[in-house]
C-alpha cells in the first residue's frame, strides 16, 4: 500500500481541509501527518490519523527582530522533517499551505519524494509561494491565483463531505430550535472577540425574529437566559450547524467561505482586518462580493447597530438568495484526488 504524508498547520483552516481529503484517501492509502505540536496535532489525534511532530519555524508579521533567526531555525527544522520521511518511507508528501508545511516540502524534494500543495486563498500565501518549485503542482481555491504559479492547477476547495445532503428537520431537532429563521455566527476556530461582543450586544433584539447559534470558541462562552440564543465553544460538527442555518455571520476564510457558498447560504462576511493578517480574507471577500453571492461588512464599519441592520437585510435580501441558486461552487476534493493519484502512478 502506497503512503502519503500530509503537512500543513498553524489554523484550522489548514488542517480541516486535509482531514477531508484522508477521509476519502484513508481506505485507500497508508496515511501519516507530519506537524507540530499545535491545532494540526489535536485535530488529527481527534480523527484517528497517525500523527508525527517535529519543530517548525514561524515567520512573524509586522516584528523584524523576531525573525532574524529564521534561516538557522529552518535548517534544523528541515533536518527534523527529513528525519521524519527517511521513518515513514512516503510516496507523496502533500502540503496545505502555513508555515508547517515548508520544512517537509524542501526534506522532500531533496528526497526525490513528489509533492503536492493547495493555496486555499486569492492571494498566494507565503508558505505556498517559497515551497513551489519544489511542488510538481500548487493546486488552487480560486483559478486566478493558479495563474500566479508556473505550475499552477484550479481545482476549487477541499471540503468535508459530511457537510453535504444533511437533513435541515432532523438537524433543528438536534439542535433544541424553533421555528425561527436560524442564524449561525462564527469567527473562526478560536472565535473571535470583536464579532462575539457585537452579536452579544444585538442577540436580545435579533432573538426576537431568529434564533442565533453562536460558535464562539472555546473558553468564550458567557452567561446569558435569552431565548433561541445558544452558545457552541466549538462544533464537531459543522454539517449540523449548516444544516440549521437559514443566514450566517462569519469571518472569510476560504474553506469556510467556500462551505457556506457551496451550501447556499446567506451570508454576511466580515473579513480579518488587522496588523497580522496579510489581507486574505479582504481580498476572498472581494472576490466573493463581486459575484453577488454574499454580503460583506468591512471589520471597520462593524458595531453592534451597524450589526443589526446588516443582519436583516440579510435575511430579505432575495437578490443574494437568486444569486447563491445559480453559483456553481463545487467541493473540490475529486479534482484534487485526481492529481494526487496522478503524482502516485508517475
Amino acid at each position: 500500500m502506497k503512503k502519503i504524508v500530509f503537512s500543513g498547520g498553524g489554523s484550522a483552516g489548514h488542517v480541516i481541509p486535509n482531514i477531508a481529503l484522508i477521509e476519502q484517501l484513508k481506505n485507500k492509502f497508508s496515511i501519516a501527518y507530519i506537524g507540530t505540536g499545535g491545532i494540526e496535532e489535536k485535530i488529527c489525534k481527534a480523527n484517528g490519523v497517525e500523527f508525527y511532530k517535529f519543530d517548525a519555524v514561524k515567520f512573524v508579521r509586522g516584528k523584524i527582530l523576531c525573525n532574524f533567526a529564521i534561516p538557522f531555525k529552518l535548517i534544523k527544522s528541515i533536518k527534523q522533517a527529513g528525519k521524519l520521511l527517511d521513518l515513514i518511507k512516503p510516496d507523496l508528501v502533500f502540503c496545505k499551505g502555513g508555515y508547517v508545511c515548508i520544512p517537509p516540502a524542501f526534506a522532500a524534494h531533496k528526497r526525490k519524494i513528489p509533492v503536492l500543495t493547495h493555496e486555499s486563498d486569492i492571494s498566494a500565501g507565503l508558505a505556498n509561494k517559497i515551497i513551489a518549485g519544489k511542488c510538481e503542482k500548487v493546486l488552487t481555491t480560486f483559478p486566478s491565483t493558479a495563474e500566479q504559479f508556473k505550475n499552477g492547477l484550479y481545482t476549487g476547495s477541499p471540503m468535508r463531505t459530511n457537510i453535504f445532503d444533511r437533513d435541515k428537520k432532523i438537524a433543528r431537532e438536534i439542535m433544541e430550535l424553533d421555528n425561527r429563521p436560524t442564524l449561525i455566527v462564527f469567527g473562526g476556530g478560536s472565535g473571535s472577540k470583536i464579532i462575539n461582543q457585537n452579536i452579544r450586544d444585538i442577540a436580545f433584539d435579533i432573538c426576537k425574529r431568529f434564533n442565533i447559534v453562536h460558535i464562539c470558541g472555546r473558553g468564550n462562552k458567557v452567561e446569558s437566559n435569552i431565548s433561541g440564543y445558544k452558545q457552541i465553544e466549538f462544533a464537531e460538527d459543522m454539517g449540523l450547524i449548516y444544516a440549521c442555518a437559514d443566514g450566517a455571520v462569519a469571518r472569510c476564510g476560504s474553506n469556510s467561505a467556500n462551505e457556506l457558498i457551496a451550501l447556499k447560504i446567506p451570508t454576511l462576511f466580515i473579513p480579518l482586518q488587522n496588523s497580522s493578517s496579510r489581507g486574505d480574507q479582504v481580498k476572498n471577500a472581494e472576490y466573493f462580493c463581486k459575484k453577488e453571492v454574499c454580503r460583506v461588512l468591512s471589520e471597520k464599519q462593524l458595531s453592534p447597530d451597524c450589526l443589526k441592520k446588516e443582519i436583516i437585510k440579510l435575511f430579505q435580501d432575495n437578490k443574494l438568495k437568486t444569486a447563491l441558486n445559480r453559483n456553481c461552487i463545487e467541493c473540490g476534493n475529486e479534482r484534487i484526488i485526481k492529481e494526487i493519484y496522478k503524482c502516485l502512478n508517475n
